[in-house]
């Protein structure tokens, strides 16, 4: 696999980019062959952060597979900028990376909405850049794991799709990389091990950021930003990675989702990382890079191996 660079992005990305500025933030280094469309707007006179980078091969025999990058931050930092999909660029996949709203910007359920709405301009200009609308991934980190499971299960609710325009395109997607997100809020806090981070119940969490108050106050609006809470038959295929000493979303987050799904008879698989925190070097790791790769040519190529 060329330029593992690319990879490396991955642990800076989950460890150290979010606490940056935007403009202390290196630019991405491009695969050689990538056109790079910078800021595209995908919710007209929307907010500033309603913004996409789109990266595409410059040559290309067909409509592009889309792999679409969602940052992490709790919900109230990070953005868009170098996204560790980048690489797959050279593997024939057009690669999006979104900004959304944050916390500070406006409360649930905006980042959910801003999330559908970028698929659905990704769809409603495939033929302008060369996107394959039916073959749509998403792919995030801890608050960015969140979104992704929630456009991996919610499909096309309607009370979630927001007023970002499109609303003749869909915003299911069909195949989710889940990387430590939590998954429903409604037990994140009593999930928590003695050595948490966060005090999930707190006022000041980031998911009472996220809600406009403590969980345990919003019990409605906490269930239904639960990704568990719309687990049905037509969820997309998931592949999970979370390290089992996480202590910032615990693991037991993720053994809930991949149990959910299971249940309902939707392809998931739950790659446990032993030992391994909230990010770090062990995700860089060659049988985690082949995993995501098997994953997405299975679900966006068809590509079946032997």
């Amino acid at each position: 696999m060329k330029r593992p660079y690319v990879w490396l992005l991955v642990v800076a990305v989950l460890i150290g980019l979010p606490s940056l500025a935007p403009s202390q933030r290196p630019a991405p280094r491009l695969p050689e062959g990538t056109k790079a469309y910078r800021d595209l707007e995908y919710v007209k006179g929307g907010h500033e952060r309603n913004k996409l980078d789109l990266y595409v091969p410059e040559k290309s025999p067909g409509p592009l597979p889309v792999i679409v990058w969602i940052h992490g931050g709790a919900w109230l930092s990070g953005d868009k900028n170098n996204p560790p999909a980048l690489l797959f660029v050279t593997r024939g996949y057009a690669v999006a990376s979104i900004n959304y709203r944050l916390s500070q910007h406006a409360k649930w359920p905006a980042q959910i909405e801003d999330c559908k709405a970028a698929i659905r301009w990704l769809r409603a200009n495939a033929t302008k850049y060369h996107l394959d609308s039916e073959h749509i991934g998403v792919w995030g980190a801890s608050a960015g794991g969140h979104l992704v499971a929630l456009l991996g299960t919610a499909g096309d609710v309607k009370e979630l799709e927001g007023k970002g325009g499109n609303t003749e395109q869909s915003s299911r997607v069909q195949a989710v990389i889940d990387w430590f997100g939590p998954s429903d809020f409604m037990t994140i806090a009593g999930q928590a091990p003695p050595d948490s981070r966060i005090d999930h119940a707190a006022a000041d969490s980031p998911e009472a950021k996220l809600l406009g108050g403590r969980i345990q106050d919003n019990k409605d609006k906490a269930a239904k930003a639960s990704p568990v809470a719309y687990v049905n038959k037509k969820a997309a295929p998931f592949l999970i990675i979370h390290g089992n000493k996480d202590n910032v979303v615990p693991y037991a987050q993720s053994v809930e989702l991949a149990e959910a799904l299971k249940k309902a008879g939707v392809e998931v698989t739950l790659k446990k990382i032993e030992g391994a925190g909230h990010g770090g070097p062990q995700f860089n790791s060659a049988e985690n890079r082949k995993l995501i790769v098997d994953f997405f040519d299975k679900h966006l190529k068809n590509v079946k191996k032997g």
